[in-house]
């Protein structure tokens, strides 16, 4: 039987398929996932509370570099295989390669819940490769396009839009307040936030459900490669991230998350910057692909597969 924070997502999968009225408040909605992103955050920090060491550095290092690489890796695959033009093949490096904070939250849940091991350094991880995908998705754009700018300072917006993005800026500082204060200081704001944590999530995931429902009903037989596409490379993404955790020698917990994460692909921060640096691509395309099929993928089947791997890789 799935986890029971899986069932909401399913709930609301159903709900919009048969259209029904249920819907959640924009305003609830914003709500949840600014309490989604803190709380994360803040977990994260407070496990890293007197654990901060220089081997984080290495870490840090080889998972920035997965960022890059994977959309490098991607690009010749959409271009000549699912058949994308230069504009929409660079966006779907950037969501590809860049992370979906949703996953992560249900891939945390999941491994409490087994009671796998997990560092607090892995909230980080979400920074980490979302950064570098953003920006290796714009360099291919610029590399390709034969209507590349020449602007030096043409990145700048992305910069400021991808370091300013409220899921970035609230998953830092979550992590930096609980680094600081750790479990025990200010338990009277951090233990309400951390004890919500599953019941924010099912929420949040409720809403995702019946978003994914709506972005189901644009499937057409003409996106059939972009179908296969979503739905093949998340177990082949998740391999990278599974075999630089175990070279790194994570804990069982964190090599799942880091493995789920790279098997993911971002709907929330990918997008805005995507909309701003790529404008000749379709947005509702690489959506239709990291919501309407990956995010669902990875929620009921993805994690569960993605610790099999890893069981199986070390042996």
């Amino acid at each position: 039987m799935p986890d029971i924070i899986v069932m909401f997502f399913l709930l609301g999968l159903v709900a919009g398929a048969l259209r029904s009225d249920l819907s959640i408040p924009k305003a609830a909605y914003d709500i949840l996932s600014l309490l989604l992103m803190l709380t994360i955050g803040l977990k994260g920090g407070m496990a890293l509370h007197g654990n901060l060491h220089w081997g984080l550095v290495t870490e840090v290092l080889a998972i920035s570099a997965l960022g890059f690489a994977i959309p490098m890796v991607l690009f010749p695959m959409l271009r000549y295989l699912v058949r994308l033009n230069v504009a929409d093949a660079a966006s779907f490096c950037a969501h590809y390669g860049s992370v979906s904070a949703g996953t992560f939250a249900v891939a945390l849940a999941w491994v409490e819940s087994r009671g796998l091991a997990t560092g607090g350094q892995v909230t980080l991880y979400l920074v980490l490769l979302e950064l570098p995908a953003i920006l290796a998705g714009l360099w291919l754009y610029r590399r390709f396009s034969k209507g590349q700018t020449t602007d030096s300072n043409a990145a700048a917006p992305l910069w400021q839009e991808t370091l300013t993005n409220r899921s970035v800026v609230l998953l830092v500082g979550g992590v930096i307040i609980g680094a600081l204060y750790g479990p025990d200081q200010g338990d009277g704001v951090t233990a309400p936030l951390t004890s919500a944590f599953f019941v924010v999530l099912s929420l949040f995931l409720l809403e995702m459900g019946l978003v994914a429902a709506e972005t189901l009903r644009k499937l057409r037989l003409r996106y059939w490669r972009i179908i296969a596409f979503a739905l093949c490379m998340p177990p082949l993404l998740s391999l990278p991230g599974l075999a630089t955790g175990i070279w790194l020698g994570l804990e069982p917990g964190t090599i799942v998350i880091l493995g789920t994460l790279t098997a993911s692909a971002s709907y929330i921060a990918a997008p805005v910057a995507v909309r701003h640096a790529i404008p000749d691509a379709d947005i509702g395309l690489a959506m239709l692909a990291s919501l309407g099929v990956t995010f669902p993928f990875n929620v009921l089947v993805g994690i569960g597969l993605y610790s099999y791997f890893m069981e199986v890789m070390v042996g």
